[in-house]
């Protein structure tokens, strides 16, 4: 059965949606514009969350979630990428997030896991996978929404909206 699991991919795929929608908006320029106060461009937003999806995904149940491979350093670098850089590096992560889970069932969700040597069960660090995701996500949103200014195509109810929203809410799921 899969009840939790299809719950929780589908928060996933909701976020994987509003960063590629975000990223798809910006050309390779804006995508590694440095915000003001040494803040992250969304290219490097990119190469972390990929970094740590596969690092935590690769062999989730059997070796930490950190893998010694993994450069979590260099993931925040400047770097000159194309906009086919940006979405190889996004999909090579969330490829390995969404092969991991369906491969998984919800009576996996007791099972421990551990991630820089900390035990946890595989819901707590399926939880703290999506939390963490759907925060560097937000990152990308509003870098991206900053960066286009009122060229933004809007992810969720444009302003003055939200009564026709609400009488055909066809956003809600993915």
């Amino acid at each position: 059965m899969r009840l939790v699991l299809s719950a929780i991919e589908s928060e996933y795929r909701r976020y994987k949606r509003l960063g590629e929608e975000s990223i798809r908006q910006l050309d390779a320029e804006a995508l590694v514009r440095q915000p003001p106060g040494d803040g992250n461009s969304v290219a490097a937003i990119v190469w972390h969350i990929s970094g740590n999806l596969r690092s935590r995904f690769t062999d989730f149940l059997t070796t930490d979630g950190e893998k010694p491979w993994r450069d979590r350093e260099s993931e925040f670098a400047l770097r000159a990428v194309s906009v086919a850089d940006v979405r190889a590096k996004w999909d090579e992560g969330w490829g390995v997030l969404f092969q991991t889970l369906s491969s998984l069932s919800d009576a996996d969700l007791a099972r421990t896991v551990t991630i820089r040597g900390e035990a946890l069960s595989v819901l707590d660090a399926l939880q703290r996978s999506v939390t963490h995701t759907s925060y560097h996500v937000g990152q990308i949103v509003f870098l991206a929404r900053s960066l286009r200014g009122k060229r933004w195509e809007w992810l969720t109810i444009p302003p003055g909206q939200s009564d026709a929203y609400n009488r055909n809410p066809n956003r809600e799921k993915p």
